[in-house]
């Protein structure tokens, strides 16, 4: 018993080991195919748009159900996200997200309630409390059921559409952005405006541009857009404006912000010291208020700059324009794009006209033979017919003498189409009104046909309609502008000390006992020069060894080219002393330099640095040695060029060098700086761009002027922004006076007055300070002459000259009384000659003119003459 127990054991056994080895199989097969069933499934069906309308499935999906249940009034978008999923095989949550983005771009759906801030990020409230129509833009483009391609549903229940007939280039428009399988696309967003115009373009062949616009606003570098395309790149920068002094004033958000990840970087960078602001006030409602206070002697200039460069203030966006063609992906340009989208509504355009020509022609066909039915009374003839057949036969007879017009041949259904009209229409039939009738179908038709023989005139006139009735409030948000590249080193806040111990040959920022250099900031670099000619450049750190005997150190500037080093030193092989001069510009970090000849125990015997290229005299004085009778006398550096810090430099003396003196303070030996202003980005530049303001020294000053009447002087910074509604700027000359008309909003009159600026460290209004007082024209000629339009046509033009109509007064001053009337237009004249004083008892020295009473000086250190301005800003000079 036991036995034969046992063999059916090994006989289950058996079995179970055939069973299992029958139904192994291989995972790599299934895996490839999974996978590729599965990344085609993302790519096609979730997360990258189509071409021809622009929608992805699920926002496809939700346009459908929305017109399905629209009616012109609000839904729950709860009831609408339950009908979508009789269409999309997926679950509310995601159905309600895609909703909200959609509605979000303010342009098919009109909605009702909380739908969320894309300012502020504050998402929408329940799908139950919220509602939304189509709007009356997405009932003219995104829907024709006549011209729409239907599938089933996932389910076979219902019928939805392939791709919508969208007769706008919606997904440029809306933009898109999506993660798939493997691949991913941003499109962003453009005006619409601009769409409509660029499509009208392609029609009439001729070229165009086209470039994102965000909803956020803000200021965009388009330089780099590439055309959408893969490597293109677009940067975006809030809008900042200085309030005052103190307060900075962020009244747009870059695209892919908000205004509580913009405060979050902003205080992540206050943190590590990268800016320095007081407090932050975020007073966002409909529109952006972000208030920024800064703290006592910071720069809001350099402020602004170092909130682009480290904070979400600028973000940078890489376009990818992926979409589905064919049930394809492909990557095509924007330009590519539009030209795709515009053919298509063309296209869909004459779909219509075709369709609505054959309805056309068919009511003109069954409304002719309705006229010749009963005004012939044909009728009649199927009185004496027993049969359905003999009804038919009769009818037909009695057609045949009357339909040689007719443009098709009669059917069998429309003869029963006859036998259906009622003995009242038949009764009041009136001839005339079915021949008018039948005249205007046929007008209709004509125009049908004409419109189809000009299509394309057609489809531009159709744009023309889309921008007059819908884009009215589609201004363009976005800001273009071209930016300047903000380096990091000259913004950042410098919330580090950095020290010094010479003899040890550290630096760093713990060594706090020891000799103070300067401010710094974490991202800066320390050049070192030792007593041994060897220079090295390193990153701030705590402690760094850099070597024994530092004879100077300092905050690197990469690029400077006006610091200039002034050198003598003692060769270590043959005694001889060299003196040289040279600019240090950039090196490898980390790296040892020679400035001597290269030889073992060379010696550093003077040195100094100077920031804009003085050039002091010494005195060398050599030690009594043998037969020696020159043991003293001074060079001038101002006698050497700047060269490479590579060169040997020139010979002083071979005989021993006892002691070098300072005896005089150099002046620069650098010409004047020449600024030029870059209107594209609105900065001042030493690259040659823009317009040249003006050769500057490091005394000279900039005159700013702005529309609300406001005037100051600034000296040159390269950091400098400038209000938007400057008008006047360029080089400042202290003795040169300033004409202004202005109209007084309390008096309501105009007023003529000149002046000089009195106080050039203080910002002050020269007009009124009532609401309504604006500033007319201003005049920056010695002697400006002007002429004055009134609106009454009834008086004569006037001229002004400002010189004999009012001396220079003080800035405050109210000014003289122009006119009463109203002035239509204030045009400047040619100015009288003027000659400009002679320049006397000034000297010309390497290009630079100065004052030869203060060409001496009392010998000081010249390693730290850094012209400063009133914010503490380190000037160009």
């Amino acid at each position: 018993m036991q036995e034969e127990k046992d063999n059916n054991m090994n006989e289950e056994e058996n079995n179970r080991s055939d069973a299992s080895q029958d139904t192994i199989t291989k995972v790599d097969g299934m895996f490839q195919d999974w996978f590729l069933d599965y990344a085609s499934y993302v790519i096609l069906e979730r997360a990258v748009p189509g071409i021809d309308d622009g929608f992805k499935p699920v926002q496809r999906r939700i346009m459908q159900s929305m017109k399905d249940l629209d009616d012109g009034r609000y839904n729950k978008v709860a009831n609408l996200v339950g009908h979508t999923m009789q269409y999309h095989p997926h679950g509310d949550a995601s159905i309600a997200d895609a909703m909200v983005q959609l509605g979000q771009k303010e342009l098919l759906i009109d909605m009702q309630g909380n739908w969320g801030n894309i300012l502020t990020g504050d998402r929408a409230a329940a799908s139950r409390y919220i509602e939304a129509r189509l709007s009356k833009f997405a009932l003219a483009v995104v829907f024709n059921p006549k011209t729409t391609d239907w599938q089933l549903s996932y389910d076979g229940r219902r019928k939805e559409p392939i791709d919508l007939p969208v007769k706008f280039p919606l997904l440029l428009a809306q933009g898109a952005e999506g993660i798939a399988v493997g691949l991913s696309t941003k499109i962003l967003p453009h005006n619409f405006n601009e769409l409509i115009d660029a499509s009208i373009k392609v029609l009439k062949g001729r070229s165009f541009n086209l470039f994102p616009d965000f909803l956020t606003g803000g200021i965009a570098d388009v330089s780099n857009y590439n055309d959408g395309l893969r490597g293109g790149k677009v940067r975006v920068r809030a809008k900042i404006a200085q309030q005052d002094k103190s307060t900075l004033i962020i009244s747009e958000v870059p695209f892919g912000t908000t205004t509580s990840s913009l405060i979050d970087s902003i205080l992540k960078a206050n943190e590590k010291g990268k800016i320095k602001i007081k407090k932050i006030e975020d007073n966002t409602a409909k529109e952006v208020e972000i208030l920024i206070y800064l703290g006592s002697g910071i720069s809001p200039d350099k402020t602004i700059d170092a909130l682009y460069a480290f904070t979400n203030c600028e973000v940078s966006i890489s376009p990818l324009c992926c979409i589905i063609q064919k049930n394809k992906p492909i990557f095509i340009g924007v330009s590519e794009s539009l030209k795709y989208s515009t053919d298509h509504t063309v296209e869909l355009l004459r779909k219509e006209l075709k369709i609505q020509l054959s309805e056309l022609e068919e009511q003109w066909h069954f409304s002719s033979l309705e006229r010749i039915f009963i005004e012939n009374r044909i009728y009649r003839d199927i009185e004496e017919e027993e049969t359905w057949e003999g009804v038919i036969k009769a009818i037909d007879k009695g057609l045949k003498p009357h339909i040689k017009h007719l443009k098709r041949p009669i059917t069998r259904d429309d003869i029963i189409k006859l036998t259906e009209i009622r003995i009242k229409k038949i009764s009041k039939f009136d001839i005339d009104k079915a021949k008018l009738f039948i005249e205007g179908l046929e007008d209709k038709i004509a125009e049908v046909k004409n419109n189809l023989d000009n299509i394309i005139d057609f489809t531009i006139a159709y744009f023309k309609e889309l921008k007059l009735k819908y884009g009215k409030s589609k201004t363009r948000k976005t800001e273009l502008r071209i930016f300047d590249d903000i380096v990091a080193t000259k913004v950042v806040m410098r919330n580090s000390k950095l020290f010094v111990n010479r003899s040890e040959g550290f630096v760093g920022t713990t060594l706090k006992k020891d000799e103070y250099v300067a401010d710094c900031a974490d991202i800066d670099d320390v050049i070192v020069f030792r007593a041994d000619g060897k220079m090295m450049i390193t990153k701030v750190d705590t402690k760094t060894f850099v070597g024994k005997n530092i004879i100077h150190v300092a905050v690197f500037k990469k690029k400077d080219k006006r610091t200039v080093y002034n050198m003598i030193y003692k060769d270590g092989k043959s005694g001889t002393t060299y003196m040289k001069r040279f600019s240090v510009t950039g090196v490898t970090r980390d790296k040892e330099y020679d400035l001597t000849a290269g030889n073992n125990n060379s010696k550093v015997l003077y040195f100094s640095a100077n920031p804009n290229g003085e050039a002091e005299k010494v005195t060398i004085l050599l030690r009594a040695v043998g037969t020696i009778k020159k043991l003293k006398w001074d060079v001038d550096f101002a006698d050497l060029a700047v060269k490479g810090r590579s060169s040997r430099g020139n010979t002083v003396t071979k005989n021993t060098v006892r002691k070098i003196e300072l005896k005089e303070k150099g002046v620069s030996t650098l010409k004047p700086r020449k600024i030029w202003f870059d209107d594209t980005v609105e900065r001042l530049n030493v690259d040659n761009r823009g317009e040249l303001l003006g050769e500057f020294t490091a005394e000279d000053r900039l005159l700013i002027i702005t529309q609300k009447g406001f005037a100051k002087t600034i000296v040159p910074n390269l950091n400098t922004h400038f209000e938007s509604d400057m008008i006047v700027l360029e080089k400042w000359i202290p003795n040169k006076p300033i004409s202004a008309v202005y109209f007084d909003g309390d008096k309501e009159r105009y007023y003529v007055k000149r002046f000089m600026i009195d106080n050039p460290n203080k910002e002050e209004k020269f007009i009124t300070d009532h609401p309504g007082s604006q500033l007319q024209i201003v005049a920056m000629d010695y002697r400006p002459m002007a002429e004055v339009i009134f609106s009454k046509r009834s008086l004569d033009k006037l001229k002004i000259n400002f010189e004999e109509y009012i001396a220079i007064k003080g800035i405050k001053a109210l000014g003289n009384q122009l006119t009463s009337e109203k002035i239509k237009n204030i045009d400047l004249l040619d100015p009288l000659p003027y000659e400009e004083p002679k320049i006397n008892d000034l000297e010309i020295v390497g290009e630079e003119i100065i004052d030869k009473e203060e060409k001496k000086l009392p010998a000081e250190e010249t390693t730290q003459n850094t012209a400063n301005d009133e914010d503490g800003q380190t000037s160009l000079f």
